[in-house]
């Protein structure tokens, strides 16, 4: 998408621009930002006239002075994590609303498209994959859009807006369309920013089906984190068809022309592929989690089935030692009672009593050796 030619958003533009001398034309500025702690939190300040950089200020007053130089020019004010003060100072430069200005301070808002009177107030999220985390990094983005100016304050790292300012810089007359063109190039760099997330994605999702069918014992806390973030993705995507519809409503208000509505419905297009995607991720992992619980409980079953088999084994074996043990003591019993000392025992002086004590012996024995083979002990 990042190189197609974007058409004039008249719907946004509700101030007729007054039209101005022409100025010379300065060089960009040095790239880099100064972040530090206490200091200007601007990444880049730039004015524009005809698309082209003709000044670069120093600070947010200096850049709403520039406006006042009598032709048709662009402030646009890049910030990264600003302070509450300086978002304070842009409000009253600017003539910020002021709720919009608030939920820019306290940011983790949800998507959504906002107007103020002459004023959009847009919070996009952006998403980033990292492949070495294998995890899905989520940024905020906040842009507020006049007539003559168009500020952005990002919250994260994603998504790198001098990616978009480079574009609109390199395309004068695409950036001469004003705020607006700034508005479509950062929509079409966050839904860009989505595939390489749905990919790496879709690749973790064929990992974690190997790993279930592997039996590795941590994929289901991989699984429930894994759906985590495929959720708060969707939280991410879904609202930008809400978003595009409100700015398509627009159009057909303003009669804008088809060439910029072909452009939204490409835009549109990928947005949906994408939240259709991640829906079938969503949906694709509850199968997985299902297949896992499945077959969790069978390798639980398994285990059973073995440990009773092996428990029922040991019960033959126990009966066996108790039989031949009961078959052992009946000697021992009978040798026992009659003490065989022999003297023609038993029942004393008795001739046959030493043939009869062995006999009723082996009688005993045997007669406990047929019980406990025929109940299968033996």
């Amino acid at each position: 998408m990042s190189d197609r030619r974007l058409a004039p958003l008249s719907a946004l533009s509700t101030l007729t621009r007054r039209p101005r001398p022409e100025v010379r034309l300065l060089p960009p500025p040095p790239s880099g930002a100064d972040t530090e702690a206490g200091r200007s939190r601007v990444v880049d300040n730039a004015v524009y006239s005809a698309g082209r950089r003709v000044a670069t200020p120093d600070s947010a007053a200096d850049s709403r002075a520039e406006l006042d130089l009598g032709e048709e020019r662009l402030v646009w004010l890049g910030l990264y994590r600003p302070e509450p003060q300086e978002l304070g100072e842009l409000a009253e430069l600017f003539d910020l609303p002021e709720l919009a200005v608030e939920d820019a301070i306290k940011a983790h808002q949800r998507p959504k498209f906002e107007r103020y009177g002459d004023t959009l107030f847009v919070v996009l999220k952006a998403a980033r994959y990292e492949d070495a985390a294998e995890e899905v990094e989520f940024g905020e983005l906040h842009l507020f859009l006049g007539t003559d100016f168009a500020i952005t304050v990002r919250h994260s790292e994603s998504p790198d807006l001098s990616r978009v300012r480079r574009r609109l810089e390199s395309q004068p007359a695409l950036l001469a369309k004003g705020s607006e063109a700034v508005l479509y190039a950062t929509l079409d760099a966050v839904v860009d920013g989505y595939r390489p997330v749905v990919d790496g994605l879709a690749t973790d999702i064929d990992e974690i089906e190997t790993e279930v069918f592997r039996g590795d014992p941590g994929v289901s806390r991989r699984i429930y984190e894994l759906s985590q973030e495929v959720l708060e993705f969707q939280r991410a995507a879904q609202p930008l068809t809400a978003i595009l519809a409100a700015i398509t409503a627009g159009f057909d208000k303003y009669g804008v022309d088809e060439e910029l509505r072909s452009y939204l419905r490409d835009v549109a297009d990928h947005v949906v592929q994408v939240i259709e995607r991640v829906e079938g991720f969503r949906q694709q992992l509850r199968d997985i989690l299902t297949v896992n619980a499945t077959l969790v409980a069978q390798r639980q079953n398994e285990e059973i089935r073995e440990l009773t088999e092996t428990s029922i084994a040991q019960g033959e074996e126990v009966k066996k030692i108790s039989a031949w043990a009961a078959i052992l003591f009946a000697p021992s019993l009978v040798g026992g009672v009659y003490g065989m000392n022999f003297d023609h025992m038993p029942e004393l002086d008795e001739v046959w009593g030493y043939p009869f004590a062995l006999v009723l012996m082996f009688g005993v024995s045997l007669t406990l050796y047929l019980v406990f083979k025929r109940r299968d002990w033996i």
